[in-house]
């Protein structure tokens, strides 16, 4: 394990965003204490989620940039990825076709692509600079993968051939309100709908949620959806999950047919959260990952787990 030191210019950016969510964050509301935990074991932080194939979980240290493997059937985590020194791992999705994982390289403007099977890089990216870019969430289509930038107002797409080989970025400009970068942290999560032609992400400094056209780059906004702090975001159908990460809590969305509108209709909360992240679906069980950002940036939290709530 390396350190997880950051560097002075991130710190800065993070705390200033970590005091502007947690003076607006309302407290978290009662829930069972039955909700179980998975150790990471050793992590010095976390942020990002991903289920893969099965039970299977993959969850990041966002300041080593090492990845966990874990099962949320037998509730242990183990080391996978002891990643090179300077990476940084904040969202994450696994292709399961050629069982590839994509993580976002956070504050490092930089994305990789792993062997889910080996923990083999296949593939690294440098889609911005190191202090002017933060590479935050990825999301996959049939197509390639799809990353957020929280700085600026853009997506880097990856795209992936029929057999699994990832090939040279491209960048997609945004316009309309997903394009606002007036925040600290502007876009974050970010999730496909199953057919590939429209992106939903979150936006933190707006609490807010919009579409994106992967073609064109035109945004809207998802109206009748309000969630201060989001995060990251999991989507199932019509059914989306916002984890609001200084609030302690995953807001459960409805959205309409043409996703022009949501409501939410649960609010899910757990003794256990600790400024949760991001969460992966698996059947009724979100597996939610806390990043413990109340302790500080980097974190100095000795323990870092994946919490399983009802989805």
């Amino acid at each position: 394990m390396r350190s997880n030191t950051l560097p002075r210019w991130a710190a800065a950016l993070l705390l200033a965003a970590s005091a502007a969510v947690a003076a607006l964050a309302p407290p978290a509301g009662a829930a069972p204490a039955t909700d179980t935990t998975i150790v990471l074991p050793g992590a010095t932080s976390a942020e990002g989620i991903a289920a893969g194939r099965g039970s299977t979980f993959f969850a990041g240290d966002l300041f080593a940039g090492d990845i966990f493997r874990g099962d949320v059937r037998s509730g242990k985590a183990e080391l996978f990825i002891d990643a090179p020194a300077g990476r940084q791992a904040g969202g994450m999705a696994v292709e399961k076709r050629h069982n590839l994982l994509f993580v976002a390289g956070g504050f490092t403007g930089q994305a990789y692509v792993y062997d889910a099977d080996s923990g083999a890089t296949v593939a690294s990216y440098q889609f911005g600079a190191a202090g002017s870019s933060i590479v935050n969430d990825v999301t996959l289509t049939r197509a390639g993968a799809w990353f957020t930038d929280s700085l600026q107002a853009r997506l880097y797409f990856v795209p992936l051939s029929s057999y699994g080989e990832p090939g040279a970025f491209s960048t997609l400009p945004l316009t309309g309100p997903a394009a606002d970068t007036s925040g600290q942290f502007n876009l974050n999560g970010i999730r496909a709908t199953p057919d590939g032609r429209m992106l939903i992400v979150s936006h933190s400094a707006n609490g807010l949620l919009y579409t994106i056209d992967p073609a064109t780059g035109a945004s809207a906004v998802i109206a009748g959806v309000s969630v201060p702090n989001v995060d990251g975001i999991e989507l199932d159908g019509h059914r989306l999950w916002a984890v609001q990460n200084f609030s302690n809590q995953v807001s459960r969305v409805v959205l309409n047919a043409d996703l022009t509108s949501g409501a939410i209709d649960r609010t899910i909360t757990s003794p256990q959260f600790e400024v949760p992240t991001a969460a992966a679906k698996f059947g009724h069980t979100l597996a939610v990952v806390n990043a413990k950002f109340d302790t500080g940036v980097p974190p100095t939290a000795t323990r870092f787990e994946v919490v399983l709530v009802h989805a």
